[in-house]
């Protein structure tokens, strides 16, 4: 029989499948696009490991008799090739779902998964951090490194942050505790709406068993529901006592401090990420590590010395008493909502735009007049975003050329805090959100007074 498998993609995900497969697998990589120059040590690298590559398209030759395939995240449900695999009888599927598979008969590595719409990342690497002072437990999966890049080094658990799309590739995935942080519109498209989005996310939690735990927000009427629905143990998280029906096995805020059951885990004055968001963050992580029977110093510890992961509402500085925020990762209204909202009673400026996603702007306006002083527009997307917000009655608004010129625009009138909270995708100016937050940081950085008139 074939002992020939395919990996779909040279991505993140692609290269460090073919990588960990090659030395037991004849492993052929497939990509639909031209090779890159910046990739040609990566490339060579796999040849030498016997890897055989194809770049600018998909041929019949390596679409033909594969055991099954790794599929890179991006690849759209609807691809050509994907139906090429169904109509060849070869079973794809993502990374999480491969090592979820050869690892779920054994003690260890342990699978903890973190979904949900805003927070994975910050949630998946706080709960990688904690659970790192005890255990090896790296952090993976939509965070920036294959779960195929940590199993040599036979950890005890890998803490997975899972898109949409990853679930979406993943049909057999049940892992020991899955978080499931909330939920708003976001790739509606690519799922064919919210109900495809959502199911996509729900359906790792419906196939827990009564020995797995899920983690679900309260707050979050969609999310909280999901619980009717499943076998395993719930657990929930919530900004209030009085909302929860039984505080055991639960975490709340309560008396300006975080709870877990009747336990007192931390001061809020003592969580370093700011925002309620945040603090849900860290009570999905609370959650997690008590189920794993954490020492709760251990854990508040941990939580004390965190930092914020780049681009979500990182501070990058204070300058003449103006705090910037970088929070280029909000590339949807409700993340920029959440971000908005974490600055009560503060003068703040918001710096939006970019590539629009036409999702309705009805509360990221609300927000908006509610807590931000001035907004400065960058993008495709000023002139809608502009025309309802002028139509909302909220008139404070300048238009700049670039990211560079925005900044100077939100610090001449001394806020207390300049926002980077776009709620659009980079698309238009940038590479990536990474690339527009990193220009953020280096003009931010540069800057040795604020602009005046």
């Amino acid at each position: 029989m074939s002992n020939k498998v395919l990996v779909i993609g040279f991505s993140v995900t692609g290269y460090a499948a073919a990588k960990y497969l090659s030395g037991n697998y004849d492993v052929y990589l497939t990509e639909a696009n031209p090779a890159k120059d910046e990739d040609v040590d990566k490339i060579s690298e796999l040849q030498n490991l016997g890897v055989k590559l194809e770049f600018s398209g998909h041929s019949d030759e390596f679409l033909s008799d594969a055991k099954f395939a790794i599929v890179s995240p991006s690849i759209p449900r609807d691809a050509a090739i994907l139906r090429k695999l169904n109509e060849n009888n070869i079973e794809y599927f993502s990374d999480l779902e491969y090592v979820f598979r050869v690892t779920k008969n054994q003690n260890k590595p342990k699978m903890l998964v973190v979904t949900g719409t805003n927070g994975k990342t910050t949630t998946t690497l706080l709960m990688s951090h904690i659970f790192s002072k005890v255990f090896n437990a790296p952090s993976c999966g939509n965070v920036g490194t294959s779960p195929f890049e940590h199993l040599q080094n036979n950890p005890d658990y890998l803490i997975a942050e899972a898109s949409s799309y990853q679930l979406n590739y993943s049909k057999e995935l049940a892992p020991k505790i899955a978080v499931f942080c909330n939920l708003t519109p976001d790739h509606l498209a690519w799922h064919g709406g919210l109900d495809g989005y959502f199911e996509a996310k729900a359906a790792i939690f419906k196939r827990m068993n009564k020995n797995a735990h899920a983690i679900l927000n309260f707050d979050d009427e969609k999310v909280k529901n999901l619980s009717k629905d499943l076998s395993c143990a719930v657990h929930f998280f919530a900004l209030e006592k009085s909302k929860l029906p039984d505080v055991d096995g639960n975490c709340y805020i309560d008396n300006d401090a975080i709870f877990y059951g009747n336990e007192k885990i931390i001061d809020i004055k003592d969580v370093p990420i700011v925002g309620n968001h945040n603090l849900q963050n860290v009570m999905c992580c609370i959650v997690a590590a008590k189920i794993e029977a954490l020492d709760t110093k251990v854990i508040s510890d941990a939580i004390k010395e965190f930092k914020a992961p780049a681009h979500r509402c990182e501070l990058i500085r204070v300058l003449d008493n103006t705090a910037y925020y970088n929070d280029s990762k909000a590339t949807n209204p409700e993340a920029s909502i959440v971000a908005i909202n974490s600055f009560k009673g503060k003068k703040v400026v918001l710096i939006a735009g970019g590539r629009d996603k036409n999702t309705s702007l009805d509360e990221f306006i609300k927000s908006i007049k509610e807590r931000i002083s001035k907004v400065v527009l960058i993008g495709e997307a000023t002139k809608r975003f502009m025309d309802e917000l002028y139509n909302s009655g909220y008139t404070n608004i300048v238009h700049a050329q670039s990211l560079e010129e925005a900044i100077d625009l939100a610090s001449l009138d001394k806020p207390d805090a300049v926002l980077l909270s776009p709620a659009c995708a980079s698309f238009d100016m940038f590479k990536n959100y990474e690339e527009r937050g990193e220009a953020f940081r280096r003009y931010v950085l540069s800057k040795k007074q604020l602009v005046s008139r």
